[in-house]
């Protein structure tokens, strides 16, 4: 005859075999002396708390032993229990005991060693247990020897171990530790078993808990609890610069990182686990290894800049490319501040402090200006071809300190474009030096009675063409500002000899001559410089208006001649003024106090305080 067992909706197959043949009359369903199996019900077997231990059905198991909780601590009274129950009650003890042994057990292998599904019977039993020491605060009885329970508590415990023992001892050590120090290669370990072991819950061990346990988060607060603990350990213990550069490497950079991983950052509360490590250990972490990034920052620039020094006192000539100088000091070193400071970021966690890495950049941009002093003071032959090579670098400099601002700290970048600046009028005036002697003998013509009558411009015009093909060798970008250096200072030379007065312009004739040859002066000089690459437009605009007040008669369209042009330019002084209006002979003095007069009050009216473009604090007058 065929049975089965039944238990909680599972038929266990059994067999079992008759005994005879049975009488037909008794049993018309019979057949050769066995009974028909349709006509058998199938017997329903309960198995045992051992049988159910045995098959890892902790949570029914748990079941049984409520139940017989609750008839010997709740409807039996308290005298029959003492009385007649003792022995049972010591079985029942001992049961909860063996119980509670296999569900920790359980636990203990949470993180694949156990099926999913004994797992899930084991946290079942935990919130069942839970649920019967709650259950016993609100009853009158006194309760059994292990109430309460505090399986949460037992369960949270051995997780805590489970942690802790698969961190000490990791399951992947690297089968290469290569160049990896013993630090580096333990905190590898247990960064990866952690991050296997967090994937691990998300993926299996979730699945096995009710959503209110929030799991994955109580597991992520154990492993982060852990691993802080051991690296706190490691920090204290003093560590060389290449570990302590591995431990803010996983502080800041390697555990955010895995956290932040899809299948993690929705399950785990990020924010509220807070940092590896306890904000005095970091900052000494962090100050050591800013402080060799600094020093090795200085070390490698201090190299650059002594390659530098090293081919000029060889008397190297720099490098052509496309026909003009070039040198890599800015570019070295660009790479160099790039890489160290965004890498320093990621490490240290924080833009700000990677930042402070720059500061001894102040110093060498010092050294580096000294360089060029030294390189035009010697005024050697290949002086002039490092000065337009260097150009580029400094141009490069400028550039990054404009449009990554972010590597620096503002008072280094302020005081790096402020030497940068410096260097290259002092570069631009070194080159320019030369021109300007050459030229010095057609500066004086300008402003005298030659000028009124002779093509004394331009002849200027031509030797400047002649000079200024001294002028290449720097990248297209530079030579067109140096040129248009040489246009502003071309353009303020001309003013400055024409305020020195030695024309008189005594009538209305000479007066207009002289607006009609300083307006194509303007026009020659700015078609001039527009074909050499010069973007200063606004040099014709001053010599346009200057020409326009030696034009007018009137005084009230002379004082507006003048505001207009001080407007413009606010650097204009009362000097400047008297002296271009004394080229007007025939204007009175008291006329010329009131055009003056009328551009102070306009000025002091208007706040004309931004000099956008400053120009006539370069022509000196008397």
């Amino acid at each position: 005859m065929r049975t089965e067992t039944v238990t909680d909706g599972l038929r266990l197959p059994r067999f079992n075999f008759g005994r005879g043949r049975a009488d037909k009359n008794k049993n018309p369903s019979t057949t050769d002396g066995h009974s028909s199996p349709g006509d058998e019900k199938p017997q329903i077997v309960t198995l045992t708390f051992e049988q159910r231990l045995e098959a890892q059905q902790l949570f029914e198991a748990g079941q049984l032993l409520i139940e017989r909780e609750d008839r010997l601590f709740w409807e039996i009274n308290e005298a029959e229990k003492l009385t007649h129950h003792e022995e049972e009650v010591n079985k029942l003890a001992a049961d909860h005991h063996a119980l509670q042994g296999l569900v920790q057990k359980t636990l203990s292998l949470s993180l694949g060693e156990v099926s999913s599904e004994t797992l899930t019977s084991a946290v079942k039993a935990v919130n069942q247990e839970e649920d019967q020491d709650q259950q016993w605060t609100q009853r009158d009885r006194t309760p059994p020897q292990w109430r309460p329970s505090e399986w949460k508590k037992l369960h949270d415990s051995t997780l805590r171990c489970l942690v802790e023992e698969r961190l000490d001892n990791p399951a992947t050590p690297p089968a290469d530790k290569g160049n990896m120090s013993d630090i580096e290669a333990d905190v590898c370990s247990m960064g990866r078993q952690l991050k296997e072991d967090l994937l691990s819950v998300v993926d299996e061990v979730k699945s096995c808990y009710p959503p209110e346990w929030n799991i994955s988060n109580f597991y992520a607060g154990l492993y982060h609890e852990a691993f802080s603990a051991r690296l706190r350990k490691i920090a204290d213990f003093g560590l060389d610069d290449k570990d302590c550069t591995v431990l803010l490497h996983w502080v800041n950079e390697f555990y955010p990182e895995i956290l932040q991983k899809q299948e993690l950052a929705s399950e785990i509360d990020i924010e509220a686990l807070g940092k590896l490590l306890p904000e005095d250990l970091l900052k000494n972490l962090e100050e050591q290894y800013l402080s060799k990034q600094q020093d090795d920052l200085k070390t490698f620039i201090e190299r650059i800049l002594e390659g530098e020094e090293q081919k000029w006192n060889n008397e190297e000539e720099p490098t052509r490319r496309d026909g003009c100088f070039v040198s890599t000091v800015a570019y070295d070193i660009i790479q160099l501040i790039n890489s160290t400071v965004k890498t320093a970021a990621k490490i240290v966690g924080d833009l700000h402090k990677a930042q402070s890495i720059t500061c001894p950049l102040k110093d060498l941009m010092q050294r580096y200006k000294i360089f060029q002093k030294d390189v035009m003071k010697q005024d050697k032959p290949h002086s002039r071809p490092i000065i337009k090579a260097h150009l580029g670098s400094m141009e490069q400099f400028r550039d990054v300190l404009d449009k990554n601002k972010e590597l620096f700290t503002e008072d280094v970048r302020k005081s790096l474009l402020h030497v940068l600046t410096d260097m290259k009028q002092t570069a631009h005036a070194y080159l320019l030096k030369h021109v300007h002697d050459v030229l010095r003998p057609q500066y004086r013509m300008l402003g005298t009675n030659d000028w009124l009558h002779k093509d004394v411009f331009e002849k200027l015009l031509e030797s400047i063409e002649k000079e200024i093909q001294e002028l290449r060798g720097s990248c297209e970008s530079c030579h067109q500002k140096l040129i248009g250096q040489l246009h502003q200072e071309v353009a303020k030379e001309y003013v400055k000899r024409l305020l020195k007065g030695r024309v008189k312009l005594k009538d209305k004739e000479r007066q207009l001559k002289a607006y009609g040859i300083v307006k194509d002066n303007a026009e020659n000089l700015h078609h001039f410089f527009d074909k050499m690459g010069s973007e200063e437009d606004w040099c014709k605009e001053i010599l346009t208006k200057i020409a326009e007040v030696l034009k007018l008669q009137d005084l009230p369209a002379i004082q507006m001649q003048v505001v207009s042009l001080g407007t413009a330019y606010p650097d204009l002084s009362e000097k400047h003024v008297s002296a271009l209006l004394k080229l007007k002979t025939n204007l009175s003095r008291a006329d010329r106090k009131i055009v003056k007069e009328t551009l102070l009050d306009t000025l002091r009216e208007t706040g004309c305080a931004g000099i956008s473009r400053p120009f006539f604090y370069g022509v000196q007058v008397k």
